[in-house]
């Protein structure tokens, strides 16, 4: 022993150094790692006992040069025990490897539930502290590095398009897609091109709730609700019309019926935006384009390889759209039922025969200015795989002849509702051969424009072969007179509405004769613009009564004064609905005696134009018929002032419109109608009524409870009014 150094702690030091250095060497051969503590850093330095010295002496990182002080001195000394083991055993671990020997049992022994139980014993009380990883004991452990400032980070852009196409295609929610897709344009073209079949679903929720998830409040779900909800329909027009905007509806998804009205001059929409609707939303059904000039064969063809369930498609003004597109839906869209192609240049016969070979289910079918549609696009489309499920036609401005019409009545035994407008090469002899084709026995309304081939004998022969026609509507047809009229009611058994517009050799006596005969469900009779409706010299010997008859529309015949209006009251007993508007001739001496004439409660009145008429008309009217009516319109009446309101005011109780625009009505009046209890006014309009002005507005706010709508346009209330009127009537569409 040296006698400078009585205790041997040099020899023991140096004895100790040799034996770690090569403990050290065979734990970095062997490649060993042990968990070791960060070292602490605190108050003053505590004295160590002598092993803990040499431990640290040895294993640096194994113990801390300071611990944190007790706060009371009777407190145990605090050190990290399992770092102090972690630094044994490795120690002791290399000294039995280099003596050949196994520590696994030594290891399972520390391991064993009752001994880990004493360390937390121990432990109990101390406070935990992070732990890292470390090669070896020896080697010093470095601090983890920095992170990266967030100016140095790579940017999400920067991956390729393939990479973030991955990522977005599993973006799962609506609110989710969406907010991703507002991040940039790019990445709103990569959501557009992601297809439904390739998005990643959502893994299927778990059976046991998820108590970390946030909570989310009523409001929230309610958010939620509207954005992920069933929000099945989208429309954009005009300046809306981008192929961003739609690209945007199309990443939300889930949209069954769009519909582009007009386009943006500069960034309308294009086959882009198309076909991103077509990849987003694959359960499409209805899709409508409305002068959209930018739209090619490419668009369709996109929505014809994706949207198989598309069952409305509407394409009006799209010259670029060719046979070539239209037979791309035809061939992937077998669940199309309404076709409508109107103004579209492009489109000829063939893509109509592909509709009617692949179609089978197509009801409705309009095709409208068209100009190289012809008889042959029109047969191949109705005598093919569609003619039994066509129920409606509609053909306007085509070059089409008789023979169109021949197929339509020998093989459209479907057809209920045609519809054959401005169609200058059709004849005579092509509707005779329609209706002798006894294919029509099914037709229920047939709507004729501006053909000059339909003649009297034309319309005969239609009603005589078409036992269940109801509705015949037919405008500026100049070759109908008087002549048919007759024969036309004996021959529609089942006629109920007939409209008869700008067709000038039809007269009063013809619609007499019409009337006589008319079978007993006719029940609407309407009149408008024709200039041959004028007052007979002489009554026929026998006047028709028609019961059955309930509608009776005369509008803007100048001719039909008051003569021939006291004849129709004689003829109509039981009338509820009156329409006179524009009959600028008619007095109250004609007017009266239809209301005495009324044996049934008149429910709408529209006096519309009827300039002439006065207080005492209005006043007998509400008297008689007061407890039925229900919508009045004196618009226009002028000579129509507070007394007619007074009147009102007393003798009706189920008026839900009244129209008052451009009368002569005052404040006064409005205070009687606000004032009767037993009125509830849905719709009031007092547009133009000057002799109104903001003294009305108190009394106009007294009627929250039951007004909706309101128009005060052109008259004297004033802006300031109007504000104030806004917040009294809250629920209350106000035009002002």
């Amino acid at each position: 022993m040296n006698p400078a150094d009585p205790e041997g702690k040099g020899y023991e030091l140096r004895q100790l150094g040799q034996l770690a250095s090569r403990v050290r060497h065979h734990i970095k051969r062997r490649r060993h790692r042990a968990l070791l503590p960060h070292p602490t850093t605190t108050s003053s330095p505590l004295p160590l006992t002598r092993p803990f010295r040499l431990i640290r002496h040895f294993f640096p990182v194994a113990v801390s040069d300071r611990v944190r002080r007790p706060s009371s001195k009777s407190a145990l000394l605090r050190f990290d025990f399992s770092g102090v083991l972690g630094a044994s055993f490795g120690f002791i671990d290399g000294v039995l490897g280099l003596l050949r020997l196994d520590m696994s049992p030594f290891l399972f022994v520390c391991s064993y539930p009752s001994f880990l139980r004493l360390g937390d014993a121990v432990l109990s009380g101390v406070r935990s502290r992070k732990r890292v990883f470390a090669t070896a004991a020896a080697e010093p452990v470095t601090a983890a590095p920095k992170r990266q400032k967030r100016g140095d980070e790579m940017p999400l852009d920067a991956l390729p398009d393939e990479c973030l196409f991955e990522v977005l295609r599993r973006v799962q929610g609506t609110r989710a897609r969406c907010a991703s897709a507002c991040v940039s344009r790019r990445w709103l073209a990569l959501l557009a091109g992601i297809r439904a079949s390739e998005a990643v679903l959502a893994p299927a929720a778990p059976a046991v709730p998820d108590l970390n998830q946030e909570y989310l409040s009523e409001d929230d779900e309610a958010d939620l609700m509207d954005l992920d909800g069933d929000a099945r329909e989208r429309t954009l027009e005009g300046m809306e019309a981008t192929d961003a905007r739609l690209t945007a509806a199309a990443v939300a998804g889930r949209l069954a019926a769009v519909s582009v009205r007009g386009s943006h001059p500069a960034r309308g929409v294009t086959d882009a935006g198309i076909s991103a609707l077509a990849r987003g939303c694959p359960e499409l059904r209805s899709l409508t384009l409305w002068d959209v000039p930018q739209v090619t064969d490419a668009g369709l063809a996109e929505v014809a390889a994706e949207c198989h369930s598309l069952e409305r498609l509407d394409i009006s003004g799209c010259p670029m759209i060719t046979d070539k597109g239209l037979a791309a839906v035809a061939q992937g869209c077998p669940e199309l039922k309404s076709l409508t192609i109107e103004g579209c240049s492009g489109v000829a016969n063939e893509g109509l025969k592909a509709v009617g070979r692949f179609c089978a289910k197509l009801q409705a079918v309009s095709i409208k200015n068209c100009a190289l549609v012809d008889d042959q696009g029109v047969s191949g489309l109705v005598c093919s795989a569609t003619a039994s499920s066509l129920t409606k036609v509609r053909l306007q401005g085509l070059n089409i002849t008789d023979a169109s019409l021949a197929v339509i009545g020998y093989y459209g035994k479907s057809i209920k509702d045609l519809t054959l407008s401005r169609l200058p090469a059709v004849g005579e002899r092509g509707f005779w051969v329609m209706a002798n084709a006894l294919g029509l026995q099914k037709l229920r309304r047939m709507t004729v424009v501006s053909c000059p081939g339909l003649t009297d004998l034309a319309l005969a022969s239609v009603a005589k072969f078409s036992p269940s026609l109801r509705l015949v509507n037919l405008k500026r047809c100049s070759k109908v007179s008087d002549g048919c009229l007759k024969e036309f009611a004996e021959s529609s058994k089942v006629l109920e509405n007939l409209q008869i517009e700008e067709c000038s050799r039809v007269t009063l006596t013809g619609i007499l004769a019409f009337l006589l005969n008319c079978s007993p469900k006719f029940k609407s009779l309407s009149l408008s613009k024709c200039v041959g409706i004028k007052d007979i010299c002489s009554a026929p010997a026998q006047l028709p009564v028609c019961k059955s008859l309930r509608s009776l529309a005369i509008k803007d015949c100048p001719g039909f004064t008051d003569a021939s209006l006291a004849v129709v009251g004689m003829i109509c007993p039981q009338l509820e609905n009156v329409n006179l508007s524009g009959l600028s001739a008619v007095t109250d001496s004609g007017f009266l005696p239809l209301i005495k004439s009324s044996n049934s409660g008149l429910v709408n009145v529209d006096l519309n134009g009827c300039e002439n008429l006065t207080d005492a008309a209005v006043s007998a009217l509400v008297k008689a018929h007061g407890a039925s009516l229900a919508h009045l319109s004196l618009e226009g009446c002028s000579k129509i002032t507070d007394a007619s309101l007074f009147a009102i005011s007393e003798s009706c109780s189920q008026l839900a419109e009244l129209d008052l625009s451009n009368c002569m009505v005052s404040d006064y009046g409005v205070a009687v109608l606000a004032a009767a209890k037993q009125l509830r006014l849905r719709v009031l309009s007092l547009s133009g009524c000057m002799k109104v002005t903001q003294k009305s507005v108190p009394f106009l706010g007294s009627m929250s409870s039951s007004l909706e709508g309101l128009n005060l346009q052109f008259n004297f209330i004033g802006n300031h009014n109007i504000a104030s009127l806004e917040k009294q009537l809250w629920r209350c569409d106000i035009l002002a």
